[in-house]
């Protein structure tokens, strides 16, 4: 796969300072955010963990550009502050720079697995020859070569994963952002999945970044970051479990 220049494994590639989010409520507002510092670098996976409602999808929102915070900074690669781009320039920083996987897997009914992989690197420029050949590769990298015209409505919720990561590392991101992207899977692919965003983080060199309520995960990072009520209660660097690690070097290329 064509590979951009990363950032070195330790070097900082997002850092936010004192993000605050408030949300209309009635006739008042909610503080979903509350001063929130917030780095991660090149080569780490971190995760972002907590309940339901305390605000850590929100900030994956504010730190990815798709959500504007009320105060704070967020400094993204060569940006200093993202939020001072406008919008288009922040669409284009995301386009070239970040990949996504959500949940629930915003792939296109119509579109067979390859296609969903090639529409978002001609977006990025790259011809349509280029692109089959770079999202081929990606799919393969996944497990998913033998799957590469089968549309969303023939794939499993762990293939239809797979697709989406395969959808985001063909971008060969330097900051991947993963939402739940487990909640929706049972544990055998959520196995998988985890395997995956370990090695991009480890293998690619990105930093990625995974927010999640699922304790299974913990074993694959290299922090975690526990977050209530606004407010980031818990730091911790780890390391991550050897065993861990072999079963993502043993995970399908």
């Amino acid at each position: 796969m064509i590979t951009k220049v990363h950032g070195k494994h330790g070097d900082a590639a997002i850092e936010a300072k004192g993000i605050i989010k408030r949300f209309k409520s009635g006739r008042g507002y909610v503080e979903v955010l509350k001063n929130v510092d917030f780095d991660a670098r090149h080569g780490d996976l971190t995760m972002v963990m907590g309940p339901s409602g305390s605000g850590k999808s929100t900030l994956i929102a504010a730190l990815s550009g798709l959500l504007r915070p009320d105060e704070g900074t967020v400094a993204a690669l060569d940006q200093p502050n993202l939020w001072k781009l406008s919008s288009g320039k922040i669409d284009k920083f995301r386009l070239d720079h970040c990949g996504f996987i959500f949940q629930g897997f915003n792939l296109f009914p119509s579109l067979s697995a390859l296609q969903q992989v090639t529409t978002v690197l001609k977006y990025q420029g790259l011809t349509p020859d280029a692109a089959k050949a770079r999202a081929k590769l990606a799919l393969e990298e996944v497990g998913l070569g033998h799957r590469l015209h089968q549309r969303p409505a023939a794939l499993s919720g762990g293939e239809k994963q797979r697709v989406a990561i395969a959808r985001a590392l063909a971008k060969d991101p330097q900051i991947l952002f993963a939402d739940e992207p487990t909640s929706a899977l049972d544990g055998e692919n959520g196995q998988v999945v985890i395997r995956l965003l370990r090695r991009a983080a480890t293998e690619h060199g990105a930093a990625v970044i995974c927010v999640t309520h699922d304790p299974r995960l913990e074993a694959w990072a290299d922090r975690v970051i526990h977050i209530e009520d606004g407010v980031i209660i818990d730091d911790q660097r780890r390391s991550p479990d050897p065993e861990a690690l072999l079963n993502s070097a043993l995970a399908p290329h």
